[in-house]
């Protein structure tokens, strides 16, 4: 994937550049390819047919999951957070593509998600259904961090920083494992209380090359404020580049506070991974015009 310049509103020594993988595909974009690509080799492995997994209303890993499912011949099943949904999910666009793509969707409330492969609807699912391969809700296993090693490559070794947002912390344990020995790895947290994240990331790398940020996540997942919203918008019409409120936008304005904030190192290259997501932008737009009273202007 290409990696852009971004222009910088103010003075300093360093530069930025972003690895534009939400270009990959336009469903299976950014982190989501990787995350999947070895997980859909192991489900045919297993000669599995239906794919089991998890998320919430505005998920890009559901709708991930359903397409590519549609495209390799598998059924697909999303257990989704939030009975509530069951009824208007065709007002949701995620949730509705996601179903346009074949995926079957399961509400469950808060309690039993929280329970994930151990609660009643998918225990009972797994037994009845015994060519079922789980994916982990986020997508983040052994496979996932196989696939997202190969987000690093020989065109990103002269970068000194890695910066990717984190939400169950696959993608930063393969860039740890893949970065250069030269190199640091900083995830910016989408969740509040997000230290535990450390110890989730270290289940899977045994280096000690990365940090993760906590104090960009805007209130907590999902959560959006004008100062978000309009910092996202300047980025986009300085850079023509479109961020998400969930993830890229809090990392990209985390990334730009801490270098105005002396956090990096004078004269160093950092590469920020644009890890997608952007589809959930549709179903935000309604949320951020009616909370804070702006729009998104991409």
């Amino acid at each position: 994937m290409r990696i852009q310049e971004i222009k910088l509103p103010f003075k300093t020594s360093i530069q930025l550049f972003v690895k534009r993988e939400d270009e990959i595909h336009p469903l299976i974009s950014g982190n989501k390819f990787y995350k999947l690509k070895y997980n859909i080799l192991k489900a045919k492995e297993l000669n599995s047919k239906i794919l089991v997994t998890f998320g919430g209303a505005f998920s890009n890993h559901i709708l991930a999951v359903a397409a590519v499912g549609n495209e390799n011949d598998f059924k697909t099943f999303g257990i989704i957070r939030g009975e509530e949904l069951e009824n208007n999910w065709q007002e949701n666009p995620t949730l509705k593509r996601a179903v346009d793509l074949g995926m079957n969707l399961v509400f469950v409330d808060r309690e039993e998600y929280r329970l994930k492969e151990m609660g009643k609807t998918c225990k009972e699912f797994l037994q009845q259904n015994p060519l079922v391969f789980v994916i982990p809700e986020g997508g983040t296993n052994e496979f996932a961090v196989e696939g997202t090693k190969e987000i690093l490559n020989t065109e990103t070794i002269d970068f000194q920083y890695i910066c990717a947002s984190v939400g169950t912390g696959g993608t930063l344990a393969g860039l740890s494992l893949a970065a250069d020995e030269k190199q640091e790895v900083i995830g910016f947290s989408a969740l509040k209380n997000g230290g535990f994240l450390v110890n989730e990331i270290l289940k899977f790398t045994p280096k000690q090359n990365f940090d993760v940020i906590l104090d960009y996540h805007f209130g907590g997942y999902g959560k959006i404020t004008a100062e978000l919203i309009s910092f996202m918008n300047e980025f986009y019409s300085q850079n023509s580049i479109p961020l998400d409120a969930i993830y890229t936008g809090k990392m990209m304005f985390g990334v730009f506070d801490l270098i105005q904030n002396s956090y990096f190192k004078e004269n160093s290259k950092i590469l920020v991974i644009h890890t997608g997501g952007l589809q959930g932008n549709e179903g935000m737009k309604t949320i951020i015009k009616s909370k804070i009273k702006i729009d998104l202007i991409y």
